[in-house]
């Protein structure tokens, strides 16, 4: 296994009893905050305690650097189709006391069921905010990309700076993101769709007008704002009232599939492998795991029109 930053390194955590305001920061910055697996096992349990503290009324959610984050540390996880070590490890089964663990075999539906499957779990730190009882608030700038847009979608408020960009890399090399059907609750069916068949991200003055920001300020406003937000969150009702107003919305997102929805989504990224290209020059997932999906995606990235690019150094290079 590569050598990496420990988790406690990637997910910094801090709180003040006294206003009652915790902050998680993303601190990878040199590799644009990407979160290791055992970094967001991390994030999900320091949600799960900031959820049981009474010290606790507002988590913020920010990053170090220019951006929030462009999702998971991709070359980290095609480490686990070669070493089942680290697929154990992100499954917390790589020494839980059970005794040794054989993961499933590549060529079963198992062998990527089981890590898809295991993203609809709190536990996972991939849908951890969603079932997050406080109020969390999310400050969106740069990248918003992947694992980073599951927070915002799963966030209850997004403050974003005007130059942020919010999407998934996945669309481009596989179809299906986990968290799909909470993003269609919060974009709107349209316009996710847009999303998901052009692959292109979308800038934050779209993303506020299809209801997914509740603010878009300037760069330099962005902390102030996010701030500013949380103090009048933390200074209105009682916790033990947020607490009963999280059960209401959880119910209503429930009502309309929330779970089942990643369950459904994992499912279906499950089923990537069986995909055929429509052509020689489509870009083959399988051989992009093998020469390297970060590379594979941003070489693809050149293809589309310079406003659907991913990468902002490509979207300011001319056709």
């Amino acid at each position: 296994m590569a050598d990496r930053p420990s988790p406690e390194e990637i997910i910094l955590y801090e709180k003040d009893p006294r206003t009652k305001i915790a902050t998680i920061t993303f601190n990878r910055p040199e590799f644009l905050n990407a979160p290791t697996s055992l970094a967001r096992l991390r994030y999900a349990d320091v949600l799960r305690a900031a959820n049981a503290d009474n010290d606790v009324k507002v988590v913020i959610i920010r990053g170090v650097g220019d951006n929030l984050g462009s999702g998971a540390d991709l070359p980290e996880f095609m480490e686990g189709n070669d070493n089942p070590a680290v697929r154990l490890a992100e499954l917390r089964l790589e020494d839980d006391g059970v005794g040794e663990v054989t993961y499933p075999p590549k060529g079963t539906f198992r062998n990527g069921a089981t890590i898809s499957a295991w993203y609809a779990n709190s536990q996972a730190g991939n849908r951890a905010l969603q079932d997050f009882k406080k109020i969390s608030i999310v400050e969106a700038k740069g990248y918003c990309y992947g694992w980073h847009f599951y927070q915002c979608a799963d966030a209850d408020l997004v403050i974003s700076s005007d130059d942020a960009l919010f999407g998934h890399p996945s669309f481009r090399y596989h179809g299906w993101g986990p968290r799909m059907w909470t993003w269609v609750q919060m974009m709107g069916l349209r316009k996710f769709q847009e999303m998901v068949f052009t692959g292109r991200p979308f800038t934050a003055p779209e993303m506020y007008d299809c209801n997914f920001l509740n603010k878009v300020v300037a760069r330099d406003q962005l902390e102030a704002e996010v701030d500013k937000y949380a103090r009048a969150c933390a200074r209105n009702r009682p916790v033990d009232t947020v607490f009963q107003q999280k059960m209401f919305f959880e119910i209503f997102k429930q009502q309309q599939g929330e779970y089942m929805g990643s369950l459904l989504s994992a499912f279906f990224e499950s089923m990537g492998n069986g995909v055929a290209n429509d052509d020689t020059d489509d870009m083959d997932m399988m051989d992009a795991i093998d020469s390297g999906l970060s590379a594979a995606v941003n070489d693809n990235d050149n293809k589309f029109p310079p406003d659907f690019r991913l990468s902002k150094r490509n979207r300011a290079k001319e056709d």
